[in-house]
């Protein structure tokens, strides 16, 4: 810890989509209700680097998959000063449409995926539409030119990104999932992704219906909570309560833009 670097995380809020209570819980849920999902990017940064986990879709994907679009994620982060050609790693916590659209945003930069998720969508899984249907084509086939181009780095388990930051595979919703694990001020923050799409998801261990590995995927809330500083510390992947729960990072970028290095409005 004595060489960590403290580093500042924000998460930015691209796309909406309206959902009920029953569809975000294997075996639906007896309290059916609106429970919509948000849609992020995020960004890990300091003085010394700053990083992208997630490259959100485009305007013709919401269109094709019926998402309300509100900015492209590059937009976002030019909201907060992050010119998105600078950037020079970009970590994808896994390879389904919503997290590793964009193929253009990010040009000068070094993609981060772990070996077992690029062998889940390039190999025989993909051969079965139930499973295929949460990845797109276009973008898969983007990563394999970079893999190519020597834009792509592939990680096993667990390693070191930086000083601070360290990417674990979780697995469970895809094959290769992996999480980012944040040095703060206020201790280690867990960027989740789909590891746990909601907060009820991992607090009841009650799991979100798209799942490649049930055993994983629970086993995975263990470690979220293992790898955090406290529950409170884990950020999901796609929960409004996130937007309510930390402090926007300007009065022009309310429900666009939230800190996640400073302390939850609520004590969870």
């Amino acid at each position: 810890m004595v060489n960590n670097e403290i580093y500042e995380i924000y998460a930015i809020k691209y796309a909406h989509s309206e959902r009920r209570t029953g569809d975000n819980f294997i075996g639906g849920d007896a309290h059916d209700g609106p429970m919509p999902l948000d849609y992020f990017v995020w960004a890990i940064t300091n003085k010394k680097r700053t990083i992208i986990l997630d490259t959100g879709f485009s305007l013709d994907t919401a269109k094709i998959r019926g998402r309300e679009y509100l900015r492209n994620p590059g937009v976002g982060l030019g909201m907060i000063g992050i010119e998105p050609s600078k950037i020079k790693n970009v970590i994808i916590s896994h390879m389904h449409y919503d997290h590793s659209g964009n193929e253009k945003l990010f040009p000068n930069a070094i993609y981060h995926l772990q070996d077992s998720e690029m062998a889940f969508c390039t190999g025989r899984n993909m051969c079965h539409e139930t499973i295929n249907h949460h990845f797109s084509e276009e973008d898969v086939v983007a990563m394999v030119r970079r893999v190519f181009a020597g834009r792509v780095k592939f990680h096993d388990g667990t390693s070191e990104l930086a000083p601070g930051i360290t990417l674990h595979r979780i697995g469970g919703h895809t094959m290769g999932l992996q999480v980012a694990r944040v040095w703060t001020k206020r201790g280690w923050v867990v960027l989740a992704s789909d590891a746990s799409h909601f907060y009820a998801n991992m607090e009841q261990g009650r799991p979100f219906p798209i799942v490649y590995n049930m055993g994983e995927m629970l086993e995975g809330f263990k470690t979220l909570n293992m790898l955090a500083s406290s529950p409170k510390h884990i950020i999901p992947g796609h929960d409004p309560l996130v937007m309510e729960r930390y402090p926007t990072v300007g009065p022009d970028l309310k429900g666009i833009a939230v800190k996640l290095d400073e302390e939850p409005r609520v004590n969870k």
